[in-house]
């Protein structure tokens, strides 16, 4: 058990340097000179950028696939998912929909938490069965989506071809995550053929928790300074917010055999 608790912790630290390192996840101001001067290639090739190092998109994609073993559960998930934030994304940026972005990236890091408790089977646990993952992942690609329509609308527009750029943007996104979920699925099919399988289900979904609740914590430090200044003043010099620099148990946890679709149900369903 202490082994497993020092594994988590390592797993925590581990992640939280990850963090760190990629804080910069909204548009840099050469981000912002590149795509006016480019065309709908460089919108693309920022939606790909984007998505790569979107950490709390790329926790959450990570966690969707972590017990899918079959190509068709891989697809249906992932699709749900596609299409969740697509829809928020050019919707929301045709119509110059914006949200506080540290209050939905807080809500995108929640996510995080809410896919790491599904997998180490706490729904199951303690409401004796689980939300359907295609309608969980859908409606949460929804709030991704609005998220990214949100980084989006920080570029100039303008009105002339908007639509393509948007869909460039977009579709450089879903490409940057093709590219992340293939070296996922591999990473987790070298995993599950381990004898060490178990234990680093644990530790990778109890992570994903951990990191969920770090990242919410740190959007709504980040909107707490932005919304009341004066009550949460900081020397300007020294501080600056994220998005201002753009052991295993000895039986199975519930929920850690790998994971199948229902083959239909409602929002909530027994089968998962």
């Amino acid at each position: 058990m202490k082994k497993n608790i020092l594994l988590q912790i390592i797993a925590v630290l581990f992640l939280f340097l990850i963090v760190q390192s990629v804080f910069a996840h909204g548009m840099s101001e050469a981000e912002k000179q590149t795509i006016l001067q480019g065309g709908n290639l460089q919108y693309l090739k920022i939606g790909a950028t984007h998505m790569l190092t979107g950490y709390d998109h790329l926790l959450f994609v990570f966690g969707i696939v972590f017990f899918l073993t079959t190509f068709m559960d891989v697809v249906k998930t992932i699709t749900a998912f596609t299409i969740g934030h697509s829809i928020t994304l050019i919707t929301a940026t045709l119509m110059g929909v914006t949200v506080n972005y540290f209050l939905i990236d807080a809500m995108i890091a929640l996510s995080v938490c809410y896919i790491g408790y599904e997998n180490i089977g706490g729904f199951r646990k303690f409401f004796e069965k689980s939300p359907n993952l295609i309608w969980a992942v859908f409606i949460f690609g929804l709030i991704h989506g609005l998220g990214l329509s949100t980084r989006l609308q920080q570029l100039p527009l303008g009105e002339e071809g908007i639509v393509l750029r948007i869909l460039s943007f977009n579709l450089g996104i879903e490409l940057g995550q093709i590219a992340a979920l293939c070296l996922m699925v591999a990473l987790l099919y070298k995993w599950r053929h381990t004898q060490s399988f178990l234990k680093i289900t644990a530790v990778s979904n109890n992570g994903l928790i951990y990191a969920g609740v770090f990242l919410f914590l740190m959007q709504m430090h980040g909107y707490s300074h932005a919304v009341y200044p004066d009550e949460f003043g900081f020397p300007e010099d020294n501080h600056f917010h994220i998005h201002e620099k753009m052991v295993a148990p000895s039986t199975p946890l519930p929920g850690s055999e790998y994971r199948t679709l229902p083959e239909q149900g409602s929002l909530f369903s027994n089968d998962l």
